[in-house]
């Protein structure tokens, strides 16, 4: 079976190689994004895609937009029988839909139709889901609307990062599509419609987005840190300048919303309802470090 696989973020890599060594399957390009300056020092660096790809012998495509003719007629000389999406960020215009001979399929991590969008990582651990996943679904022109052809779940653990969870679900992901694939090849592959009355959304998310507002409940707010780590971090003001907050656990004390409660070797600081012991966090301009080590070299109002 000939596939042509896009994607640009890290999620879709193993699933990439998986693709690159399954005897059966010829992969007969690579569509990514383009080049980006990345960091502070705005250096140039390709997707991490491309970045796995370094040292193959791989037709890389790299369209500044998917539907310009050119990048169409690429894909479309490149005859392949499925399309196999994850991460691209980019909704496929109707003409690449209909390239392929047998599908246009996308992975998508969550159970659809529940986060469909951008964040779907983020928004599983941020409302308190005890189980997400991968959706493979045929692609249509909405933004994940497509019938589903398989999901393979897992829990949401209750020490789970965005970063954690992330990798985990990218470990998933090549067996979930290589599933799939088979089931094309057999004539065998279910097609279920979406129940769009079950349909959330997950944004693309801001740094902004991860402004901590002390008036929430500790519980949410502690999801919201692990959920936002390590993207766009989750972050509270400090003396004028940002403090992130990587780690943080609930504990039973009480003040007002906002208010730092212990100062000496705890940093406490209530919210709506309960408190926080911030665990490990990082001052704007500084290392990461243990909230005891913080306080102890930190000089302000505290």
């Amino acid at each position: 079976m000939r596939i042509l696989f896009i994607g640009t973020g890290e999620i879709g890599v193993p699933t990439l190689r998986a693709l690159q060594n399954s005897p059966g399957l010829e992969l007969v390009g690579v569509v990514t994004g383009q080049d980006k300056p990345v960091g502070r020092e705005q250096r140039i660096e390709p997707s991490p895609i491309k970045l796995a790809l370094s040292g193959a012998k791989m037709s890389i495509l790299q369209p500044a937009r998917i539907k310009d003719r050119q990048a169409v007629e690429e894909i479309r000389a490149r005859q392949p029988e499925v399309i196999a999406v994850m991460a691209y960020g980019k909704i496929l215009p109707r003409d690449v839909l209909e390239i392929p001979r047998v599908a246009c399929l996308n992975l998508h991590a969550s159970l659809l139709p529940r986060w469909r969008g951008a964040a779907p990582i983020q928004a599983a651990i941020a409302a308190g889901d005890r189980e997400t996943g991968i959706t493979v679904m045929y692609m249509d022109e909405g933004l994940d609307t497509g019938d589903i052809l398989l999901q393979r779940k897992i829990d949401i653990l209750p020490n789970d990062t965005g970063g954690r969870l992330h990798d985990r679900l990218a470990e998933i992901a090549p067996q979930a599509l290589l599933e799939s694939l088979r089931l094309l090849a057999s004539g065998n592959a279910p097609r279920a419609a979406q129940d769009k009355v079950r349909a959330t959304y997950a944004p693309k998310l801001t740094r902004e987005d991860g402004r901590i507002d002390w008036n929430e409940p500790a519980e949410v707010i502690e999801r919201k840190i692990r959920a936002y780590n390590p993207w766009p971090g989750a972050f509270m003001q400090l003396d004028g300048r940002n403090l992130k907050i990587f780690s943080a656990s609930i504990v039973d004390l009480h003040g007002t919303a906002g208010e730092i409660l212990k100062r000496e070797s705890e940093f406490v600081v209530a919210t709506g309802k309960g408190a926080l012991s911030l665990e490990e966090v990082q001052l704007e301009g500084k290392r990461p470090m243990a909230a005891a080590e913080f306080l102890k070299g930190f000089r302000s109002s505290l």
